[in-house]
Order: C-alpha cells, then structure tokens, then sequence
C-alpha cells in the first residue's frame, strides 16, 4: 500500500492540522474539491455532514481541501454548518502531492485546478482507497461502505 503524503494545513478551526496526527488513532477521509459554495460542492460537503455521525463511528475524520482563502472555508462551513475541518491549500502544494492538480477545461478555457477526489487513509497512513474525477451523487455512501467493509 502506497504511503498517504503527510502535509500541514491551515483548518478552520484556527490549529495547524497535520495528517500524520491521526496516525494510530484515526481513519481520514481526505477529500479534495475545485471550490466553496459552487453545486457540485456543496452537495458533496452536505453529503458529508449528513453522514459524519456514521464515520465518527468508524474512528474517521473527514477533512475538505481546496485552494479558497480561510475566510471563504469559514462562510462555508458557516452557511452550511458543516461539522468537519476545511483546510486551506491555496499554493495547491498537497493537491500536487496527491496528484488532483490538473489542467481543466470549462467553456474551452484551459486552467489549473481541482479535480474532485477521495482518499480514503487508514490509521497506519497509508492509502487504502481512492477515487478520482468523483461524481458527486452516492460518492460519500460509497465511502462509508469502503470503510466500514475494509477497515
């Protein structure tokens, strides 16, 4: 199993989040997305809270990564009160190390962003599954079983 890249984070909590916390301990659902209050998004993040009762009962955290400011995770997480820690990624450092920056196309523009996906990391840090170019609908439930068939 592939070693998750360990990295270091602003959180909205205001604490510096490093996943190499969680080793032993937790479970991470590391999930990366292009940007806040965008559909697609906030689907996916509301999918989350929806059932972040059910991965605490599996010992995982679910932390969100995009390249947005602190303040725009803060309005986020505020309009949607969402129970899970956003990080801040805006020089895009762990999306490369995790190989989700990526040139897109929208309307025949080409530019560098996000592209939605899912890591599931176990408590000894390594990758135990992911999933890339994610479709939102059912992603989340496709998760939770992951974990709680594998891990």
């Amino acid at each position: 199993m592939t070693i998750a890249p360990d990295f270091e984070l602003k959180g909205t909590s205001g604490k510096t989040i490093r996943l190499s916390d969680f080793k032993g301990k937790y479970n991470v659902v590391l999930y990366f997305y292009p940007k806040d209050m965008t559909p697609g998004c906030t689907t996916e993040a509301c999918d989350f809270k929806e059932n972040h009762q059910s991965f605490q009962e599996l010992d995982t955290v679910i932390l969100g990564v995009s390249p947005d400011p602190m303040d725009k995770h803060i309005k986020f997480i505020e309009k949607y009160d969402l129970p899970f820690e956003l990080l801040v990624d805006e020089d895009h450092q762990v999306s490369e190390a995790y190989g989700v920056w990526k040139l897109k196309k929208n309307f025949g523009k080409e530019y560098m962003g996000i592209e939605r996906s899912t890591f599931v990391i176990d408590k000894e840090g390594h990758i135990a599954k992911e999933w890339l170019k994610v479709r939102v609908k059912g992603h989340v439930e496709d998760a939770l079983k992951f974990i709680k068939e594998n891990l």
